[in-house]
């Protein structure tokens, strides 16, 4: 009974579907094993009473055979990276292996999800496994290598000792201990910040990793996410691409790809049916071609390299470094006044004019015990370390990274992805933007608006065209494309990919000219194609009719360029004309026409080929490019972004130069350029705003340099056009910003000073080779960028400012009251509070200010210009003076003033000191204009941290008595003490009145050392003579 229920199942299964068909195995496998336990248990169950336990499941592997191919992922692997042609054809050829991963090379994949999952299993994702990003107690290591962290340890272990030994471990190590606890707060606070950079970084990472590539499913060509990848996808390629996966050729023309990011070559190497080897990793120079995808993630050579290759992070912008230089100069400086207080207050303790509380000389010579001595000596040097703590800005290079950090993730919200730290401070000293037109000032959404046939326009339908017209209109169109067309089956709207240009062209001979492209394609053989590239502006394609066996050009391309090759025409009635100098005339007016009307003029022509001349397409390295006869034109509409005028009138006004840069024809280029507002009405060709690549490239380097600065327009620009006006602008001074899509656009944007790129229709070459990657593609977001980088330089700037004010006047007062009284009024802790403390939260209040309209009134900051301005300077030494002049008064006269101790007077010093910084960081929110509240309601982030402080110092004041060496105020000393402090406003809207030269400061030094220099010359010049 068992035997014929087994067979029946068994045949069962030759009716089920796949997913059926391995359950229906299941229950078989689970059936039989029941059945065969059952009967060897049978006999036995008789002879003993207890049962004995079997297992109430079987284990089946269900996926074994459900997940098998024909072929493993080792011969895979092996195949692509050995290049072994020998063993391909052992397979059998790239027909084969697509066979055996189960493709169809037309369709692709079925690209389902039950086929994408049992693909991941067999063959894995096309990720791998990078190596583990730095952990947090890294960053905490790298902190203590820092020259600061050192000295200011140095100084606690001082502090601490000297403290201990003058007033023994109960009360003495409050100093050092508290310095470390403050040391130890920079340490964290700098660690978390280059943490969160770190993981910043990782994210931008996976972002501009995230590259879209073009794959055919089920015979549809869709993007797709380069990681969503898998092996038997069938990818389409074109140039700029980067290869996602290690694959095999299919199906293309004139492929060359540059492998030198994986072996080093320069050498472009061609890949056809012979050589079908792509690599992932590798760059498309030229041709297009679809590609078999055979390994994925690590099992590719690109997958194991990247593995094992870490992104560094700690990349240091040209500010950070100018700030690195400014922090150790300032040390030094501290360094020398703390020497200079170290000598003075030891001679004055020597020469006995230091006095002890009760008014007694504190130095007798023989007379004074060695204890007392040494404890003097102590005191002095903490004295000496105190300055050194105060001299060092650490906050500057925090603040650095604080607004780099928090820029970076406002320009991804604002569409700008970041690749170089140091663009987004560059970008503010921008003086020209190099900008090209499609795309960028336009919305890259072409339609075709007007079509000609011979000398008339007509309205494109097949009706209205002869025959034989509208099929080599069909030929040219869908044989010489890289773009594809889809029908779904279920009838809704057809699809077409590829360019914007190629989309229009599709879109217009599908919808307007019933051509069939499937049925085009299996009726023609093409054998071979010259492909379109921003040099040659036009593309080719050599096909062999198979109904007649005969063979023809198609050229299609830039209608200036297409005309000249051309020495017939068709009429409107489908006769061919001779194309004579008056009718070339005709039809360059025809052009110039479609292109004043801000249109792209795109010709089709076409030549048949004799048998003579009709050689294999492998062999055939040149199109026939003369004798062809003109088919037709098209003229693309378009149009402008919103926005991009007001965008444009933005830069111009902010003092950035404007300039366009496109490879469409001087008519389309001004008309465009006058409608963004580039170019003003009055201006034209003869007046030097406007000249062709051509042009450009002719005039002698001096010529160059000399009209380089008045074109607005350049048109039919080569990429080598491109990268010559980058290098003239900045040959000229300015800081240039080049936006580019295209590969061959990769030197310009290298060269550039800031390299843009676009996210949507640049290539992989492009984004590689730029600075910044503008995701929407629009120009009103290069802009944005533009603005972000004056406000971190802005940003910058203000905290600079802020920060030497502070330095400034606790060195002083420290050098003078040690100089005069023998003591310093703020001990190492109160000032580690005011040096650490206010200067972490002061870079975080500062440095994240946002950018305001007030920032694109201003010029751009030239290469040369100092980082502290005259107006800075103005600033800074205005509070500082006051500051100086403030506490100095409370430290020599504080006592009798407020008639309180010699304790509470240094506490008033201290609050005093503390709260003048809070209401100058007010007068650091804007360095030139008057009043420093304005928009100050939106600084949510700054009022907090003010809040902050305030409640901090309160506590450090009232609370924290021992650690920070105070006493408690009453409500009248604080009320004081915010009166002082508030003064700063008053004084900071006066001192803005004063005006000063635009010169640096040091600029007059440096003329004065020259001056004497000269002088000193000149006397010895003259002495000699004499």
């Amino acid at each position: 009974m068992s035997s014929i229920v087994i067979e029946s199942l068994l045949h069962a299964s030759s009716t089920l579907g796949q997913p059926n068909k391995r359950w229906h195995w299941a229950f078989v496998s689970i059936y039989c094993s029941r059945a065969l336990l059952f009967r060897t248990s049978k006999d036995s169950l008789h002879e003993k009473a207890e049962v004995s336990r079997s297992p109430s499941f079987v284990f089946v592997d269900l996926n074994s055979d459900y997940c098998r191919f024909k072929i493993d992922q080792t011969t895979l692997t092996k195949l692509v990276k050995e290049k072994n042609v020998n063993k391909l054809r052992e397979i059998g050829g790239v027909d084969e292996v697509a066979s055996s991963l189960e493709i169809s090379v037309k369709a692709g994949i079925d690209g389902d999800v039950e086929d994408i999952s049992r693909r991941h299993e067999a063959f894995g994702s096309n990720t791998y496994k990078r190596p583990p990003t730095n952990s947090f107690f890294h960053f905490v290591v790298e902190a203590f290598k820092d020259l600061t962290i050192f000295i200011l340890l140095g100084c606690a272990a001082l502090s601490l000792a000297f403290g201990i030994k003058e007033h023994g471990l109960k009360e003495g190590w409050y100093d050092g201990g508290s310095i470390f606890v403050a040391v130890f707060l920079v340490i964290v606070v700098s660690a978390i910040s280059n943490f969160r950079q770190s993981r910043q970084f990782d994210k931008l990472s996976k972002v501009s990793n995230n590259i879209r590539v073009d794959v055919l499913r089920a015979g549809r060509r869709q993007p797709i996410s380069v990681f969503e990848i898998v092996v038997g996808d069938v990818v389409c390629l074109k140039i700029g691409d980067q290869v996602p996966a290690d694959g095999l050729f299919l199906y293309g023309h004139s492929l060359q790809v540059d492998e030198s990011s994986m072996t080093g070559e320069s050498d472009h190497v061609e890949v056809n049916c012979r050589h079908p080897f792509l690599v992932s990793g590798t760059k498309v120079v030229d041709g297009y071609a679809q590609m078999l995808v055979t390994s994925v993630g690590k099992n590719t050579t690109w997958g194991e390299m990247m593995s094992s290759i870490s992104r560094e992070t700690s990349e240091q912008t040209p500010l950070q470094a100018r700030l690195n230089t400014l922090t150790s100069s300032v040390g030094k400086v501290g360094l020398a006044v703390a020497f200079l207080v170290l000598v003075v207050l030891l001679v004055r303790y020597f020469t006995g004019n230091t006095k002890d509380e009760n008014g007694n000389r504190e130095f007798n010579g023989s007379k004074t015990k060695i204890d007392d001595i040494v404890n003097a000596i102590v005191g002095i040097v903490a004295a000496a370390v105190t300055i050194v703590v105060v001299a060092i800005p650490e906050g500057l290079p925090l603040a650095v990274t604080l607004t780099l950090a928090y820029s970076m993730k406002r320009m991804m919200a604002d569409q700008a992805m970041v690749r170089k730290l140091s663009a987004c401070e560059t970008m503010g000293s921008a003086t020209t933007i190099c900008t090209d037109k499609t795309g960028t000032l336009t919305l890259n959404q072409m339609k075709v608006t007007k079509s000609w046939l011979g000398k008339e326009s007509f309205v494109a339908n097949a009706h209205s065209i002869a025959p034989h017209i509208l099929e080599l209109f069909h030929e040219g169109v869908a044989l010489n494309t890289t773009g594809s067309v889809f029908k779904p089956s279920s009838g809704s709207e057809i699809e077409f990919s590829g360019s914007p240009t190629e989309k229009a062209i599709l879109s217009w001979a599908v919808l307007e000219l019933n051509m069939e492209m499937e049925q085009l394609t299996q009726s023609c053989m093409v054998l071979f194609v010259e492909a379109f590239n921003s040099k040659k502006k036009r593309s080719g394609v050599l096909m062999r009719r198979k109904v007649d066996n005969t063979s023809h050009v198609h050229w299609k391309g830039a209608a200036e360029m297409v005309l000249k090759m051309c020495s017939s025409y068709y009429d409107a009635s489908g006769i061919i004309k001779d194309l004579d100098d008056g009718e070339r005339t005709k039809f360059e007016k025809i052009i110039e026409g479609m292109a004043s009307s801000s249109l792209r003029c795109v010709a089709f022509a076409h030549k048949r080929v004799s048998e003579e001349d009709n050689v294999d397409g492998e062999e055939h390295k040149r199109l026939e490019e003369d004798g062809l006869t003109l088919l037709g034109l098209v003229g693309l509409k378009d149009p402008c972004r919103p926005g991009v005028k007001k965008a444009v009138e933005d830069c111009q006004y902010a003092g950035v130069n404007v300039k366009m840069i496109t490879g469409d024809n001087v008519f389309t280029a001004k008309a465009i350029a006058t409608e963004c507002g580039i170019l003003r009405p009055g201006q034209d060709i003869l007046g030097g705003a406007v000249v062709e690549g051509e042009e450009f490239r002719k005039y002698t380097p001096e010529e160059r340099l000399k009209k380089v600065e008045k074109i607005c327009v350049m048109a039919r620009s080569s990429p080598f056009d491109k990268l010559l006006m980058v290098e003239c602008l900045k040959q000229k001074g300015h800081v240039v910003a080049v936006t580019g899509d295209g590969t061959n656009d990769a030197p310009a944007l290298k060269e550039a000073d800031i390299g843009l790129s676009m996210g949507i229709q640049g290539t992989e070459v492009a984004k590689e080779s730029s600075d910044i990657v503008i995701m929407n593609d629009d120009f009103a977001s290069v802009v944005t960028v533009l603005r972000w980088g004056r406000c971190v330089y802005n940003n910058i700037q203000k905290f600079i400012q802020f920060q030497l004010t502070v330095n400034v006047a606790a060195l002083v007062i420290n050098f003078v009251a040690a100089a005069s009284a023998g003591e310093v009024p703020l001990s190492a802790v109160q000032l580690l509070w005011v040096n650490l403390i206010m200067d972490t939260l002061g870079a975080l209040a500062l440095a994240t200010e946002k950018p305001t309209e007030e920032l694109m009134k201003r010029r751009p900051v030239g290469r040369t210009e100092p980082l502290i301005t005259n107006i800075m300077w103005r600033n800074l030494l205005a509070q500082a003076l006051y500051q100086i002049a403030i506490l100095l008064t409370l430290q020599f006269k504080g006592e009798s003033i407020f008639r309180v101790t010699k304790k509470v007077n240094d506490t008033l010093i201290f609050n005093t000191f503390v709260l003048c910084q809070v209401f100058n960081e007010f007068n650091a929110r804007k360095l030139e204009k008057k009043n420093v509240f304005k928009g100050i309601h939106q600084s949510k982030l700054f009022l907090g941290i003010i809040a902050i402080t305030i409640v901090l110092q309160v506590v450090m004041v009232e609370f924290l008595k021992k650690f920070a060496n105070t006493e408690r105020l009453n409500w009248v000393q604080w009320c004081a003490c915010i009166g002082v402090a508030a003064a700063s406003w008053p004084i900071g809207w006066i001192v803005k009145w004063i005006p000063v030269p635009h010169k640096p400061f040091l600029n007059y030094l440096k003329m004065r050392k020259i001056q004497g220099l000269a002088l000193i010359f000149n006397l010895i010049k003259d002495g000699c003579t004499q």
